[in-house]
């Protein structure tokens, strides 16, 4: 489709009516085994995935091995920004720090798996529901009050660390058992809710109810962080998103995402800013997606979205390209990459190249009504993950 640029107030068309958001039910299983699919208005009080049946191709004693569950955050500071993750992969646990420095365009990540049983995933987000997962050298830990628009999060790793740098003479993969060093990150956050929440739950799969739910949240932070003995303090810029995921991941899946976050001067309005843009294996992208812009107090969905990049993030040394468009120029990002972290598994069954990517940002987003949001030279972090499970 021909780009157009369309009279201010006319793109809200461009947004499917299953995109608007419905009351929550109870549960996202059904009575009868099915899922619930669509977009809605706030956290689900239950949420037994186990309870689906026939989500994947296996026998329904196997859902739990199946199951992906993980709760992550991304805290946006001035001197950089930090992920924070506990995460259930059913086979395995892991605590996963990862820290980019705006300053080096350094990237530190400390990796620490541990037994699925050992990792405690939340049953909700409501009333101090907890996700916390321990090692002898990390923990993360997550205290969910989302029903009163607050969260908190803390933890630490020690020990070893895969630290990443652009370098010109060798891809950031080939590069990974030259760059591990050691270091320390501890952090203790307050998160507020800034806007409205992005609760979705994706269909994966035609005949099956295989689903990809993920809430995600814009929030303020307060608090500090201290990596390698500099001590970072929070300030009125520093914001956070949560994405609570949970879901039955094909056998071979693939996604894209890319967010940014902050408190931004647009067109000399200092403003509350964050976006959300994934492309998945969503079996309709205009009905099911997770695509988002938040301000302070109310959002804008946005449309599918593309994701295309001039060289293979494999092939990442010092500087790559990732471009976001879709069909109605609504989204309209260059994504300039200075860094990634590569997270590359290949044992037997599970497959995974996941690179976490970090640069600054050019070009704009639109919300429903028109309104152009120029978001040159803000920091956004993406991701690029391949599974065969």
């Amino acid at each position: 489709m021909e780009k157009k640029e369309l009279i201010r107030g006319d793109y809200s068309k461009y947004i499917h009516e299953a995109r608007r958001a419905v009351p929550t039910p109870h549960n996202i299983a059904r009575p009868d085994g099915m899922c619930e699919f669509g977009t809605f208005d706030r956290e689900f009080e239950a949420m037994d995935f186990l309870k689906l049946k026939g989500p994947t191709a296996l026998p329904n004693a196997f859902n739990r091995l199946k199951l992906t569950l993980w709760e992550a955050t991304e805290v946006h500071f001035d001197n950089g920004v930090l992920l924070a993750v506990v995460c259930d992969m059913g086979i395995f646990g892991k605590t996963l720090n990862v820290f980019y420095d705006k300053r080096t365009k350094s990237t530190y990540c400390w990796d620490t798996d541990l037994k699925s049983k050992d990792t405690k995933i939340a049953p909700n987000l409501i009333k101090g529901s907890e996700a916390f997962a321990k090692t002898d050298r990390s923990f993360v830990k997550y205290i969910n009050n989302f029903d009163k628009g607050k969260a908190h999060l803390s933890g630490s790793h020690k020990g070893e660390c895969l630290i990443t740098r652009p370098r010109k003479d060798k891809t950031a993969v080939a590069a990974m058992k030259e760059n591990m060093g050691t270091g320390t990150i501890e952090y203790d956050l307050e998160l507020t809710r800034l806007s409205d929440p992005c609760v979705v739950s994706i269909p994966f799969d035609r005949k099956r109810p295989r689903p990809l739910y993920s809430q995600k949240d814009f929030f303020k932070a307060e608090g500090e962080l201290t990596i390698n003995g500099e001590k970072m303090v929070t300030n009125e810029k520093t914001t956070a998103i949560i994405d609570d995921h949970r879901g039955f991941y094909p056998r071979r899946a693939h996604y894209d995402w890319v967010t940014t976050l902050g408190r931004y001067n647009i067109d000399g309005e200092e403003m509350y800013l964050g976006f959300n843009l994934t492309r998945n294996q969503s079996i309709n992208q205009d009905k099911y997606n997770e695509n988002i812009l938040w301000l302070e107090g109310k959002s804008s969905l946005l449309p599918p979205v593309t994701f295309t990049r001039d060289i293979p993030t494999s092939e990442f040394k010092d500087y790559q390209e990732i471009h976001i468009r879709d069909e109605y120029d609504m989204v309209n990002l260059t994504q300039m990459v200075y860094s990634i972290n590569p997270m590359i598994t290949h044992a037997g069954v599970v497959n995974i190249d996941y690179y976490i990517s970090f640069g600054e940002l050019k070009g704009y987003l639109r919300d429903e009504t028109g309104k152009k949001y120029t978001l040159d030279g803000c920091v956004g972090m993406g991701e690029d993950k391949t599974l065969l499970l």
